[in-house]
């Protein structure tokens, strides 16, 4: 990547974290939101969604979450508008293993063939020689999925050998799958469903942390009850914040391989996101917090 003159003005909440040889902000950003309603098609607000990603590097955010299938191809060649030729210190990390079909369902493409076309199109889209890092996306819309990793995983390790991928990293996956593909190639990052009253991947992340891999959760305010959600907003409301302020704070001092990466097409609510993150939770508030996934 060349240099651009792009600099941080405000200090990012979390500090930083390692994918492999590349350093990046725990406060991401993901931009899946930049494409059209439903996640097909172009923006409404082009030149909004361009702004967003501007102001998103303006800030020093320096982990940017994107994947070919949003739009399909529409928020790649979108960061490649806004961000291009990028800045030495910003990463995109990118996402293949599905794409986008004309009713808004994401079927698997998980054949060598299909992977190979999707790191082009990747690449193309993006203006890079190279990916930094691309997760290999599993399971299906209801969450991860039994089975082996091992053809579509071996697929991008060959790509990987070729030049065209630095680090490699898995999503939507079980336990289980994660131990598979490590056996086969080093990752750096797994990307699961995760949040306060969603904890399935609680043992995961302890496990992860000590390996140095990243665990990203999305979804950070998805499958709450009323109940929990009720919890998480007297939190809220006693320190004066939101929700998902208080959702993103935790996240953050939950573990520090906990990378975020909240997506919105607003600049003011990516502003708001970045604030929320940095809210200061008292060790009774994180008590309070942890039961709601309890």
């Amino acid at each position: 990547m060349s240099e651009s003159l792009n600099t941080p003005s405000v200090s990012l909440p979390g500090g930083t974290w390692a994918l492999g040889d590349l350093t990046v902000t725990r406060f991401g950003y993901g931009a899946m939101q930049l494409a059209g309603p439903g996640v097909m098609g172009p923006p409404d607000d082009r030149d909004g969604a361009l702004a967003v990603l501007r102001e998103a590097a303006a800030l020093g955010i320096s982990h940017i979450d994107t994947a070919g299938s949003y739009g399909p191809r529409v928020t790649n060649q979108l960061i490649r508008e806004a961000l291009h030729p990028y800045s030495e210190s910003l990463h995109v990390v990118t996402k293949v293993g599905a794409v986008r079909d004309q009713q808004g369902g994401w079927p698997p493409a998980r054949k060598p063939e299909d992977l190979r076309r999707a790191i082009r199109e990747n690449l193309d889209d993006l203006g890079l020689d190279s990916l930094g890092v691309v997760n290999l996306r599993l399971g299906n819309a209801l969450g991860p999925q039994p089975g082996s990793l091992a053809e579509p995983f071996e697929t991008l390790v060959d790509l990987q050998q070729q030049g065209l991928i630095r680090h490699l990293g898995v999503s939507n996956v079980t336990a289980e799958q994660v131990t598979e593909a490590q056996a086969i190639a080093p990752i750096v990052c797994v990307q699961n469903g995760y949040n306060i009253a969603y904890r399935k991947d609680d043992e995961l992340i302890d496990d992860l942390v000590g390996k140095g891999i990243a665990y990203v959760p999305f979804f950070p305010l998805g499958g709450f009850t009323p109940l929990q959600s009720s919890a998480l907003s007297a939190v809220a409301t006693r320190l004066d914040a939101t929700p998902m302020s208080v959702a993103l704070a935790w996240l953050l001092r939950r573990s520090p391989n906990i990378l975020l990466i909240p997506g919105t097409s607003s600049v003011a609510h990516l502003r708001e996101n970045v604030a929320g993150a940095g809210l200061s939770l008292s060790d009774e508030d994180l008590a309070e917090l942890d039961k709601i996934g309890s």
